[in-house]
């Protein structure tokens, strides 16, 4: 049964969760707003909660005209004392150690909670301070580009490479399409290419519970594929930025969000297409050239994975000769030599430490292997919802999206080896995973390469 979603004036009524998959469902406590003009409502919004009158305002010098300034005059106005962190830069915001400075600098020993205004990096840095400090914080987003405003990790920068921390979600969450839908188009593609990584988000996870009885929620993938396809389907209002397009496409963006919080893991919304965005950015950073946009990335990392399962499912499984595969199988410390060479060193190291389930031994890898092939027919039946590489293709021109590797400004062996070696960034079961153990992956990353070359 299709989860509802409801609305009381601007705020959006989380559905209640019925599921017996046996999976902890937490009910987020989060105060959704989603609509026009609704940034002069923010004192009502925060004045709810109850939080205290001392406050942080962090927005850089983009945001803070956008959307800060007013929401800083009207907290002032209702008697809020608001500490201003403005983080003014003349480039990109980068979530770095100097940012994470500048917002505790500007923290007072009676602050009482944080308002981020702005989307991506801005969100944060302020999570993460937020969580360090055990302060609550409001979150006023400006741009419908990803799906982290109800994350529960901060991704940042240490001494320019990409580490991981722990964040909470906001507590309010104010979402003005007036001033999300002025926001630069490339902001919104961005948000729709996260949306549509969610295909092989639930394609890897049907896979795990088939393959290795991984944990399944159907109502987080009922979630997901609700929001996706309300994206789809307003393509154009996406595009042309309408209120009701952008509206589509941030309540999709949040809504997949919200499974992370109901399950505690982002497995409804990320895998191997995320793992090749993650392995570019980490790349880019590593060189010290500028990385794509996040969601941009997941984006392009989608067309190829959804080409990489058409190779798959042109496959007949049961040819898979036992004998080569175990022949052919790297060793444990030829495999981690491979990828401590593609991930470099500090990398490497963390995802050999961090994911030692990664090094099956054969008896394992045997047992995947006749599970593929005794249930590809359930394999082929839950796939069938992934749509071909044409009409993926066709959505992204007819948005005016990237499309290759090449359009973000990556390499042809930036392009391989995220195929090739983006299975490796953890040891969540994906497609690669599969197509590795059957010992055809370098064989359908050819035919995937081979398919764009003219794109």
């Amino acid at each position: 049964m299709p989860v509802k979603i409801d609305y009381v004036g601007s705020q959006l009524i989380l559905p209640k969760i019925e599921c017996d998959c046996g999976m902890p469902h937490d009910v987020p406590d989060i105060d959704i707003y989603i609509g026009s003009n609704i940034v002069k409502d923010c004192v009502e919004f925060i004045g709810k909660r109850n939080f205290g009158r001392n406050a942080v305002l962090v927005a850089d010098n983009i945001t803070y005209p956008l959307a800060g300034e007013l929401v800083e005059r009207l907290l002032t106005q209702a008697g809020y004392h608001i500490s201003l962190c403005l983080l003014e830069r003349e480039g990109v915001l980068e979530p770095d150690e100097a940012a994470l400075g500048e917002i505790l600098y500007a923290m007072e020993r009676q602050t009482d909670f944080l308002i981020a205004v702005g989307s991506g990096s801005i969100n944060d840095l302020t999570r993460y301070v937020a969580v360090m400090t055990g302060k609550p914080f409001v979150s006023v987003g400006t741009a419908a580009s990803m799906d982290g405003y109800t994350s529960v990790v901060s991704p940042l920068l240490n001494k320019g490479l990409k580490v991981h921390k722990p964040g909470v979600y906001p507590k309010v969450l104010i979402c003005d399409l007036e001033i999300m839908r002025n926001a630069p188009l490339p902001m919104s593609i961005s948000g729709f290419g996260d949306v549509l990584g969610k295909y092989i988000a639930i394609a890897d996870w049907r896979l795990g519970r088939i393959i290795n009885d991984e944990p399944y929620c159907p109502v987080s993938v009922d979630i997901v594929s609700q929001a996706l396809q309300k994206c789809v389907d307003n393509m154009d209002g996406i595009k042309g930025q309408t209120t009701e397009g952008i509206q589509s496409l941030i309540e999709a963006l949040i809504l997949s969000g919200l499974t992370i919080l109901m399950i505690g893991n982002t497995r409804p919304v990320a895998s191997m297409e995320h793992n090749m965005a993650h392995y570019w950015e980490m790349m880019q950073l590593v060189r010290k050239v500028t990385p794509p946009s996040h969601g941009t990335a997941v984006g392009v990392a989608t067309g190829y994975m959804i080409k990489f399962f058409e190779e798959f499912l042109s496959r007949d499984f049961a040819k898979v000769d036992l004998e080569k595969v175990k022949q052919n199988r790297l060793p444990h410390e030829e495999r981690k030599k491979l990828i401590l060479e593609k991930y470099g060193p500090q990398f490497g190291s963390a995802i050999i430490k961090e994911n030692p389930e990664d090094f099956l031994t054969w008896e394992e890898q045997e047992r995947r292997i006749k599970r593929v092939i005794d249930r590809e027919a359930e394999i082929r039946r839950e796939l069938e919802f992934l749509p071909t590489w044409s009409q993926v293709k066709a959505i992204f021109e007819r948005l005016g999206a990237p499309l290759t590797a090449a359009d973000i400004g990556l390499s042809d062996s930036q392009l391989y080896d995220a195929l090739a070696f983006g299975k490796d960034y953890r040891s969540r079961y994906t497609v690669a995973k599969t197509a590795d153990e059957l010992g055809i992956l370098d064989e359908i990353v050819q035919k995937v390469l081979g398919a764009y070359k003219g794109c």
